[in-house]
């Protein structure tokens, strides 16, 4: 999978087809791919985290993430690019599916 940084007409494109499927939009803040996810309480949101990290571990690469009892921000970026890869959309998408 690619790691070259994306320009911004190839992030506008991606960010178009993930955000068709998603329930909420992503978007693009600092730099970085950017959603907030909001769960019924404390315990839903450290299972979403947990699952995630089951799938970032296996994709060695990792979110930057904070977590205030029901809410998850995630924010993704490739750092050794130095900005958004396509890694970063396949992440995305697989997070998407685990909102749920």
């Amino acid at each position: 999978m690619s790691r070259a940084k994306l320009d911004a007409e190839a992030i506008a494109k991606a960010l178009s087809e993930l955000n068709a499927s998603a329930a909420s939009p992503w978007n693009v803040a600092e730099g970085k791919l950017r959603k907030a996810f909001q769960f019924r309480d404390f315990v839903d949101a450290f299972g979403f985290m947990s699952r995630v990290a089951l799938v970032a571990e296996s994709m060695d690469h990792h979110p930057e993430w904070r977590n205030v009892y029901n809410q998850v921000v995630v924010d993704l970026s490739t750092h050794d690019a130095g900005g958004i890869t396509v890694l970063d959309f396949t992440l995305a998408s697989r997070i998407e599916g685990l909102s749920g």
